[in-house]
């Protein structure tokens, strides 16, 4: 038996594997070395899994996460689950994880449309090619972070509807100083714009949030698709923004020129079957 984690920022999604059945699911915070210590991710891991995680050695632990793109933070990872499981882990970028759990063995492009945004030509088993995803501040476009970003922006300089921006804060029963203190100073800012982007979600029949929510999608569209040769190749979205928002994200794309193929929350059920047919 084994164990298949997949973090992102927001969220981390934890099975005990059995071949190809899974005996267990979980749910923890997400974790990202860039972001946070070896200390804070273990105690994350420790207090937030379930006792049946820790009751015994397991095979491996596969573990794809935001922010375990590079050899220094991936060790920090990887350090975390080895004190925690003391088993053999691999840890592996997310970016990796969405590829591998949208295509398994079959090539083609994997996006992920979630807190934040990343992209891959894939060849059935690792990453050919991949335009550098930056980050939210940088990059990440169409990511729940991304929107935030921008609503949040647009709602503070005046730019957004006046009636949407007063709905805004009285949901959040925020104030604008706090917000702007609240992002400045988050120990990890793209969580908190992704969670004040949800607020879009209940609002897309407003014309100025549509069309935020477009433009963001056709960013991500030329900004990182349009640098691979896309064409006849399967197109597959994993995240909750690709879910919650995929009438304007196929509008998008067919404005583009290209259809997309798969778009689903969760990488993990094509992780379990990847990792199975290695057994």
């Amino acid at each position: 038996m084994h164990i298949i984690a997949d973090s992102s920022t927001t969220r981390t999604e934890w099975v005990l594997v059995d071949g190809a059945r899974i005996v267990e699911r979980a749910f923890t915070s997400g974790m990202n070395p860039y972001f946070q210590t070896r200390r804070e991710i273990s105690h994350c891991i420790r207090l937030e899994l379930p006792d049946s995680f820790f009751r015994r050695r397991w095979d491996h632990v596969y573990f794809y996460g935001a922010g375990c793109g590079t050899a220094d933070k991936s060790k920090v990872m990887s350090s975390s689950l080895v004190a925690q499981f003391k088993t053999p882990v691999t840890v592996e970028s997310d970016l990796l994880g969405a590829a591998r759990g949208l295509l398994v063995r079959e090539p083609g492009l994997a996006c992920i449309l979630g807190t934040g945004s990343n992209s891959c030509l894939y060849d059935g088993n690792e990453i050919v090619q991949n335009v550098r995803a930056l980050g939210f501040i940088l990059g990440d476009e169409g990511s729940n972070a991304y929107l935030g970003k921008t609503f949040i922006a647009d709602v503070l300089k005046g730019i957004a509807p006046a009636e949407l921006a007063n709905a805004f804060f009285e949901h959040f029963a925020v104030t604008p100083n706090a917000l702007v203190d609240e992002v400045y100073s988050a120990p990890m800012p793209s969580r908190a714009l992704a969670r004040y982007s949800r607020f879009l979600a209940d609002h897309t029949d407003n014309p100025y949030v549509y069309q935020l929510i477009y433009a963001g999608f056709m960013r991500f569209f030329t900004r990182n698709i349009a640098a691979y040769e896309f064409r006849g190749k399967p197109l597959c979205f994993v995240g909750s923004t690709c879910v919650v928002y995929r009438d304007i994200l196929d509008r998008a794309a067919a404005d583009f020129g290209v259809t997309i193929a798969k778009a689903v929350r969760s990488s993990m059920p094509g992780l379990v079957e990847f990792h199975s047919s290695e057994q």
